[in-house]
């Protein structure tokens, strides 16, 4: 497990089950966590723990034998997955297109002596079908009203483990003695004190692992989902659906958050509109609130995931459209009347008070609201001596801070900002072309004076 971090509705235990009984097999879950990572700290490492401990009461349940190790020391997991995979019959891992994760899988498979299968579970239609990058949502809303009713057929098993028939093995000693296993018994707190992490980032005030993803889901279609077209964007209504981090560390599967949303919606496939001319009303035939957060996960989400599996180096400069990068090029050696280090953006000492809260929400939570997270970065840009700046600031905090950092959505959102899927707009200094947003503009429009209140402080 190193992306579906769940033991339900994950297509990769669903095609580990598969084999194991096919093959008559024990199946063994190896789910382990870095000390060295980019931006290990007590918040990514507390939150991953804490999805641990709800996999280890889970698997308490089956045949399967769980086996949960955290790293001590950077290198000591070194040869654990060598070991196992030299007495198993495969090696299923997840497909997963950012971060360290597809050269840990790539070098993972030089090493196995036996098959290792990397299965995609990252969004309703895999990656490998795209078959090219999309430059628009637009493009990809309508390869997706195209191609989703056939992989709407093919969700993952509710609760994979309940199909193995197999029995469990004990691990071999030298494994158990060499590589000790987690005990998960313990508070997430006292395992993390002793590891060379920051510990300067504290933990979020989210709760890891797949009981609080339900429970958040829950929450969500029952109590914010109807009003989402309405409030999301909207600081003070709290209407988004804090979903990102669970998604994020794949604590809950995105087809568990669709199935969701449409048993709340009473939809079944016949709704859907025969067209696919990729507008964004009218296809689903559901609700405003539920029409206008399909298409944050069905479109959006999974046009991130795109990027990030079939652009060459997706999220930096130069993988912005040519429109894009040749306005920042021309706006280069305009004056900044403010640039900021990132140190002092970090500390959120600006002087901008709309700025410093979404800044301060983002250290102090885990999190910051989407519609913040645009203005955010917009000024970031601005405040930047250079676009590629800008970039590596944005990239940085939200890898530092943020529980859904590290992700290609993030990645998407930092093109965004510097016009990637989106088209020019009016011109002006530093942006040129690309989308100009404000904090006055911002206060202007949304519901935030609360936010204000409770974020803007030095």
């Amino acid at each position: 497990m190193i992306a579906a971090r769940r033991t339900r509705s994950n297509f990769g235990l669903q095609r580990a089950v598969e084999v194991a009984n096919e093959l008559r097999k024990p199946l063994l879950i190896l789910e382990g966590l870095r000390v060295d990572y980019p931006h290990a700290s007590d918040r990514l490492h507390t939150f991953v723990i804490q999805g641990m401990q709800a996999n280890a009461r889970a698997c308490e349940a089956s045949t399967a034998r769980y086996v949960p190790y955290i790293e001590p020391s950077p290198g000591d997991g070194r040869g654990l997955l060598e070991t196992l995979a030299g007495r198993a019959a495969l090696v299923v891992t997840d497909s997963y297109p950012a971060f360290f994760l597809p050269r840990m899988v790539a070098a993972a498979a030089k090493r196995c002596p036996v098959r290792l299968e990397a299965v995609d579970g990252n969004g309703l239609i895999p990656v490998a079908i795209h078959g090219r990058a999309f430059p628009t949502a637009r493009g990809y809303r309508g390869f997706m009203q195209r191609n989703l009713r056939e992989h709407l057929l093919g969700f993952p098993v509710e609760d994979p483990l309940s199909r193995l028939e197999q029995n469990g093995a004990p691990l071999p000693r030298e494994v158990s003695s060499t590589w000790p296993q987690a005990d998960l018994r313990v508070a997430p707190a006292t395992l993390v004190a002793q590891l060379r992490i920051d510990h300067s980032v504290r933990p979020a005030v989210f709760e890891g692992g797949h009981d609080a993803a339900r429970q958040t889901l829950a929450a969500f279609v029952t109590t914010r989902l109807a009003a989402y077209a309405d409030d999301a964007n909207h600081p003070d209504a709290d209407g988004t659906s804090h979903l990102s981090p669970y998604l994020h560390f794949g604590h809950i599967s995105p087809h568990e958050v669709f199935s969701a949303v449409m048993s709340r919606e009473r939809w079944t496939t016949r709704k859907l509109a025969s067209g696919a001319s990729g507008q964004r009303e009218g296809w689903w035939n559901v609700s405003a609130g539920a029409e206008a957060f399909l298409d944050q996960l069905t479109v959006w989400r999974e046009l991130a995931f795109n990027g990030a599996a079939w652009k060459e180096r997706f999220g930096s400069f130069d993988a912005l459209p040519d429109w894009a990068r040749d306005t920042l090029d021309a706006h280069r050696g305009d004056e900044r009347e403010h640039v900021y280090t990132r140190a002092q953006l970090d500390a959120a000492r600006t002087h901008d008070p709309v700025w410093n809260a979404a800044q301060n929400e983002l250290r102090e939570t885990g999190w910051f609201h989407g519609y913040m997270r645009m203005v955010w970065g917009k000024k970031i840009l601005e405040w930047s001596r250079r676009p590629e700046d800008a970039l590596a600031h944005m990239a940085a905090l939200m890898d530092r801070y943020s529980l859904d950092g590290r992700d290609p959505v993030s990645l998407l959102n930092y093109s965004w900002v510097l016009g990637g899927y989106d088209r020019p707009w009016f011109e002006r200094p530093i942006f040129g072309s690309v989308r100009y947003m404000t904090s006055e503009s911002a206060k202007r429009k949304l519901k935030m004076k609360k936010y204000l209140a409770t974020y803007s402080r030095p």
